[in-house]
């Protein structure tokens, strides 16, 4: 079987290139490299057919010819960019995305995964959050992240794909490149001896690792494409953790002991005007239906990706040891 893996440089894809190259598919890559790095990909660059396009204005469509499955991953992940650059997630996210569903609807791919996001139900009025709360998004992200939901299932149901829209959680792991985790870690690198930490702190979310996300991802899409029809699923994780807690794993594990300062953006201590305060996803719908549940918890995650992001970017006293 045929897949191809839109970003499958970036963090997410590569880890779900691999796996799919170890399972025997045939792998297409797509990725323009603006945030994908093929470092990522080394180990198994041989075994895939790369291609490097940008899928605002695709230059290389044959790329879709016989596929079975596009894994749709490619989108501009940072959500304060969106607040402040929202015509970048319109053309990254929302034109993308279009793009890949009229290329598939073209070559008759039957069936899409499409990687969305919790964003999409904004401040939650229900936590945990089930699949069926209301669409809601305080950020650019988020609402480009519920129109690609919106696109794809339309696309299913009126061409005869099958669809599956994952809600991710915040997915953490090796070759990570934006979030709390390697934000902070980037500024102790920078200055050991004081760390801005963005909100008051109180912020709670869910965090789940990537090998946890790469097995709900396939399981998800096997039971799709075994059932047909259009599935939405929250891909998250059973607890949370706070923003206090989560510097409190980096400092230890960098080994310094800066001043910590917190700055809040918003009179209720948000990191950034549209960042989500609380979430916390309910997964009781993907365990229920496909069967998965995640092996690690939230501070686990977080404890084992700053470990091998402190390795990766040589942060941390204890490396010079």
């Amino acid at each position: 079987m045929r897949v191809l893996i839109t970003g499958g440089a970036g963090f997410i894809g590569s880890f779900l290139t691999e796996k799919l190259v170890e399972s025997g598919f045939d792998v297409i890559v797509i990725d323009n490299l603006s945030s994908g790095d093929l470092g990522r990909l080394s180990d198994v660059i041989d075994r895939i057919r790369f291609v490097k396009d940008d899928l605002k204005n695709p230059s290389d469509p044959e790329a879709f010819q016989n596929v079975d499955t596009v894994f749709h991953l490619a989108a501009n992940p940072e959500v304060r960019i969106s607040v402040t650059e929202p015509r970048t997630h319109f053309d990254e996210n929302i034109l993308v995305t279009f793009n890949v569903l009229e290329l598939s609807r073209k070559y008759g791919i039957k069936n899409i995964v499409y990687a969305s996001s919790s964003t999409v139900y904004g401040d939650a009025r229900v936590i945990p959050t089930p699949e069926d709360h209301p669409i809601q998004p305080i950020s650019i992200y988020g609402a480009a992240k519920a129109a690609g939901e919106v696109m794809c299932g339309t696309y299913a149901r009126l061409y005869g794909m099958n669809c599956v829209a994952l809600r991710y959680a915040n997915i953490v792991g090796p070759r990570l490149r934006h979030g709390v985790i390697y934000d902070l870690l980037m500024k102790l690198r920078k200055n050991p001896e004081e760390l801005e930490v963005l909100g008051d702190g109180t912020q709670e979310k869910s965090y789940l690792y990537i090998t946890d996300t790469i097995n709900a991802t396939l399981m998800a899409w096997e039971y799709a494409v075994k059932n047909s029809g259009v599935y939405v699923y929250n891909v998250g994780n059973w607890d949370l953790i706070n923003v206090r807690e989560i510097v409190n794993i980096i400092v230890k594990v960098s080994g310094f002991n800066p001043r910590i300062t917190y700055r809040p953006a918003t009179p209720d201590g948000r990191g950034w005007p549209g960042d989500v305060k609380r979430m916390l996803l309910s997964i009781d719908k993907i365990v229920r239906e496909v069967g998965w549940k995640p092996n690690m918890s939230s501070k686990d995650a977080i404890e084992t990706t700053a470990k091998a992001l402190s390795q990766e970017l040589g942060v941390g006293e204890w490396l010079k040891s």
